[in-house]
């Protein structure tokens, strides 16, 4: 076989298994930087005193942030639960509003929570072999509902999009995913601004 050295290609090798790609490093999340996303944030930071764990790791790879590019990557979110509140991506609106971004489950069992500026909430329910179109002008956030298993994501959107994080930071999700008696359940965010 022959094989050229490219200048402009990516070829990366993600693990199909765990997400996790050899080649390239990950951006981790830890438990810390979640602060005021959930509902139960005394409870958040009775869990970071006692230790300051990885929740979620994703892969920012080395495509020019220019129009006609492509961003693409894993995204790895761990099982847990603050309370009973599930582990769950920061997520995000792109800066470039007018993206859309498309995930495929690749492992475990997980929602896509999407939410629009006018207030429009869209879930759906992530298993492998699942794939997600995010519309444009939608946030969106993933959640690990299971308790033993990572949910493994493969994401790509427009390179030069960009990612707001402000605005669900300071506004939140006007939906959350909890646990109870067992099985999720849909609610409103009581701290959605």
């Amino acid at each position: 076989m022959i094989i050229m050295e490219m200048k402009n290609s990516r070829a990366i090798k993600f693990n199909l298994n765990n997400g996790l790609a050899s080649n390239v490093e990950s951006t981790k999340r830890m438990l810390s930087e979640m602060e005021g996303m959930y509902r139960d944030n005394e409870t958040l930071k009775e869990m970071i005193k006692e230790k300051n764990i990885l929740i979620y790791e994703f892969y920012q790879l080395d495509i020019p942030k220019e129009e006609g590019h492509l961003a693409y990557g894993t995204t790895i979110l761990y099982p847990g639960k603050v309370g009973n509140e599930y582990f769950m991506t920061k997520g995000h609106f792109h800066s470039i509003l007018n993206t859309a971004e498309v995930y495929y489950c690749l492992r475990g069992h997980g929602y896509l929570l999407m939410e629009n500026p006018e207030g429009n909430t869209e879930i759906q329910e992530m298993t492998p072999g699942i794939s997600v179109y995010v519309p444009p002008k939608y946030a969106h956030r993933t959640i690990n509902i299971s308790d033993k298993e990572p949910l493994i994501s493969f994401f790509a959107f427009r390179a030069d999009a960009g990612h707001d994080y402000k605005t669900i930071e300071t506004k939140g999700f006007r939906k959350i995913i909890i646990e109870n008696n067992g099985s999720p359940i849909i609610m409103d965010n009581p701290k959605w601004k």
